[in-house]
């Protein structure tokens, strides 16, 4: 039996709408609910701890998360549940909806749910799901009813953005492809692994994370953390002075870049690739970083790890709290 208070690895972050709650789902299915306010407040007689704890049904690992301002959804092993916030708020969490995915036709496995996103309008709300199956599934948050797919990617997505009617998707297989969601095509491909500054094929070519602006785009994996300019696909900047040995957060704010992997540091940088400062981390390695401005300014930190990494700038580490309290 495994003892979840040495091994605990956790994989994916939410705040609530409201930025007043933090859920943290780990590898073992647990989710934790923490209030930001607590974490924040330096009281030695108030205890950071979790508001309330509960299971995904079937104790599938929590592999990502996203919320709206109704559901807080969790993406799992073959099923993505829908949690009512006002349940969580009220400290008894229910689900209010599950999606089932099909299984993988080739392995007979059900697939992993690696990154979600909801793209919300006047006339609908659909839920884009990056899967271990190579494909990204669009689902109606209406009905539950499946949409379309997108399909190009040939191994497992780690990661999806999404900026407008654009989105960005980073796979195993090596590449980025972006996708213009108004035609439901692919726009343009990079792959970072084929290009002489970035690879670093003794960690593969595998691309864990990807975010993206108007004009940047950045990501990294097993290649280095690259900075590339979005109309030309040109690299603009290798962040060659990280020593990381794999990316899996790779996030723009603002005029600066949030990186983090395995690695014993977590990176603020400047586009032009200079290190803005270098956050020491409890995980060796970083899956999950969330950042908010308000109510709060917070960033967690999260990944294999029984603690969480609080930051309330991006020069240092404020506390490091106990993921079961």
């Amino acid at each position: 039996m495994v003892d979840k208070n040495f091994y605990n690895c956790v994989l994916s972050q939410v705040y609530s709408p409201c930025g007043e709650l933090l859920v943290c789902g780990n590898s073992y299915g647990d989710l934790v609910v923490f209030e930001v306010a607590n974490i924040l407040n330096d009281d030695e007689f108030i205890e950071p701890g979790p508001k309330c704890r509960f299971s995904s049904p079937s104790k599938e690992q929590i592999c990502s998360m996203a919320s709206t301002n109704k559901f807080l959804i969790t993406g799992t092993v073959g099923t993505i549940y829908g949690w009512d916030w006002e349940s969580i708020k009220s400290g008894a969490p229910k689900v209010d909806w599950n999606i089932s995915l099909p299984m993988s036709s080739d392995a007979l496995q059900k697939i992993d749910i690696n990154s979600l996103f909801v793209q919300e309008n006047e006339t609908s709300s659909l839920l884009y799901v990056g899967c271990g199956d190579n494909k990204i599934y669009v689902y109606s948050l209406e009905d539950g009813k499946h949409i379309r797919s997108f399909d190009g990617h040939e191994d497992y997505i780690h990661s999806l953005f999404n900026l407008d009617w654009q989105m960005a998707s980073a796979s195993e297989d090596g590449s980025v492809r972006l996708w213009d969601l108004r035609q439901n095509t692919m726009t343009n491909m990079i792959q970072p692994f084929k290009e002489h500054k970035a690879s670093r094929p003794h960690f593969g070519k595998w691309v864990g994370d990807v975010s993206l602006t108007s004009d940047w785009l950045v990501c990294g994996g097993g290649p280095r953390l690259t900075l590339w300019h979005l109309r030309t696909l040109d690299i603009m900047t290798t962040f060659s002075e990280m020593t990381d040995s794999g990316i899996h957060v790779a996030q723009l704010h603002g005029d600066c870049i949030l990186a983090g992997g395995n690695d014993k540091h977590f990176y603020h940088l400047s586009y032009t690739g200079e290190i803005l400062s270098k956050i020491d981390v409890s995980p060796c390695t970083v899956f999950s970083a969330v950042y908010i401005d308000k109510p709060y300014e917070m960033l967690s930190l999260a990944g294999s790890s029984t603690h969480l990494d609080i930051c309330t700038n991006f020069t240092y580490r404020h506390k490091s709290i106990p993921f079961f309290g």
